[in-house]
């Protein structure tokens, strides 16, 4: 029984983590609170992963987890910046 309890929550903590994004022919990973300086692309437009947010709250009484999810997959790659045009504000695409 305790096999499985762990396995569940090892399967939910790795499937909800934030997702590699390939942008133009390059992956793009996530990226965190501890590995911004290395992973972090200045032209490309990242946002918070809800689902990661949320597995590093259920998880908060536990420590490596957390860690884990907000220290190296909290944001995730959208889109590059240049196809975020700013004077187009309100068009859905």
């Amino acid at each position: 029984m305790k096999k499985l309890a762990f396995s569940l929550l090892a399967a939910a903590l790795l499937t909800s983590c934030a997702k590699s994004k390939v942008i133009d022919g390059v992956e793009y990973r996530p990226y965190g609170l501890l590995n911004e300086e290395s992973c972090k692309n200045d032209s490309i437009y990242y946002q918070v992963s809800a689902p990661a947010v949320c597995s590093g709250i259920i998880f908060s009484e536990m420590i490596i987890p957390p860690v884990y999810v907000f220290g190296y997959n909290l944001w995730e790659p959208v889109s590059s910046k240049k196809d975020r045009d700013s004077s187009l504000k309100g068009v859905v695409r």
